[in-house]
């Protein structure tokens, strides 16, 4: 089995990747879809995290207000940029290490069912967690920096303003892209079209093919 780390800056297309991968036979699964699981009422992480940021974080079910908690953790978009980061690091301490064992549990039973599998993990953090080391492989997704505010203003349904304010935010607690792709394996540049992109991901899907099956031959 290939375990490989599919990550990339805020908005530059990790998932639309990571479905391309899927269709074309690889085994996914996405960090934040652990880490929402993870948040759900009950978890032992849901319960660190609200006595860390406090009940106000909560919606009237008790579930999770995740706007809420990105603003506390992110902090305001006129706060210095130290400030900005500072509550991200202590929610990362809570979550990362539970996020990361749920990762390699979720791999270990893709590789139990298919040795010459590609089991790939989407994080938006795999670096700045420490993370790339736990792959054999490491992927990174980019785009033109005026596309990541359009993107998130679309899927956000926001303003473009707003966007990009949320953007440069959510930025500021991220490697940038150069640091990122000097670190990568495989780079996909989805500045261009899906086709574009797509032909990408599939050079790079047979060659990630090639190494799963020489590492059980």
């Amino acid at each position: 089995m290939l375990k490989v780390g599919l990550t990339g800056g805020i908005a530059s297309g990790k998932s639309v990747v990571g479905e391309m991968f899927v269709a074309l036979g690889a085994h996914l699964v996405q960090a934040d879809r652990l880490a929402h699981e993870l948040m759900d009422p009950g978890e032992p992480v849901y319960n660190q995290v609200v006595r860390h940021f406090g009940r106000e974080i909560l919606n009237p079910d008790g579930s999770i207000n995740r706007p809420k908690l990105a603003e506390l953790a992110f902090g305001a978009p006129d706060l210095p940029e130290d400030q900005r980061g500072s509550r991200v690091a202590e929610l990362n301490r809570i979550v990362h290490p539970a996020v990361i064992r749920s990762q390699e549990e979720w791999m270990q039973a893709v590789g139990a069912q298919d040795r010459n599998a590609v089991a790939i993990v989407e994080a938006a953090l795999i670096l700045e967690a420490g993370m790339g080391k736990r792959f054999d492989r490491l992927i990174v997704v980019t785009c033109a920096p005026e596309q990541r505010a359009a993107r998130f203003a679309a899927r956000q349904k926001m303003d473009l303003e707003s966007a990009n304010k949320e953007v440069q935010r959510r930025m500021a607690a991220q490697f940038p892209d150069e640091k990122k792709v000097k670190a990568a394996d495989y780079v996909i540049d989805n500045s261009g079209s899906l086709a574009t992109t797509h032909e990408q991901v599939t050079e790079i899907w047979k060659k990630l093919q090639a190494e799963a099956r020489s590492t059980t031959s």
